[in-house]
């Protein structure tokens, strides 16, 4: 058999794939996989996007994969309110923790002001290019 490796998008066929093969892997270590994605916004009451926040749930952690406000509505306390809703959706509800990542350029110091944690910082030469793994425990 010749097997040949090439890039290509993902597509439902691939999306099958991973999801049968991450459940079904989960499953003969007695693992609820428990996958959802999820997506909140934040809008203007003119039907503005002014925020996003982006991630999945999956095994027993709620994972942020991006936090995206406006230009013009940064520091007004909309990334707080969209974490907060990840974090009042989830608490509860059988997970233990919120994770994410950032990179020094991004929010460090803000995800240490609503009570995330180091758990790991990767090194880079460049200091904005450091990147922060950060979790807070949710009940």
């Amino acid at each position: 058999m010749k097997i040949t490796i090439k890039r290509v998008g993902e597509n439902s066929i691939i999306g099958s794939f991973i999801r049968d093969e991450f459940s079904s892997h989960a499953e003969q270590n007695n693992i609820d996989m428990n996958y959802s994605k999820f997506c909140f916004v934040a809008e203007s009451d003119e039907d503005e996007l002014l925020g996003v926040i982006t991630g999945h749930v999956i095994y027993n952690e709620v994972h942020i994969s991006d936090l995206i406000v406006k230009k013009g509505y940064r520091k007004c306390g909309l990334g707080s309110k969209l974490i907060a809703a990840v974090e009042e959706t989830y608490t509860g509800a059988g997970y233990e923790k919120v994770t994410l990542s950032t990179y020094g350029f991004q929010a460090p110091a803000f995800y240490e002001k609503l009570g995330y944690r180091i758990e790991f910082v990767r090194e880079d030469r460049d200091p904005k290019l450091q990147k922060y793994f950060f979790a807070k425990p949710i009940t």
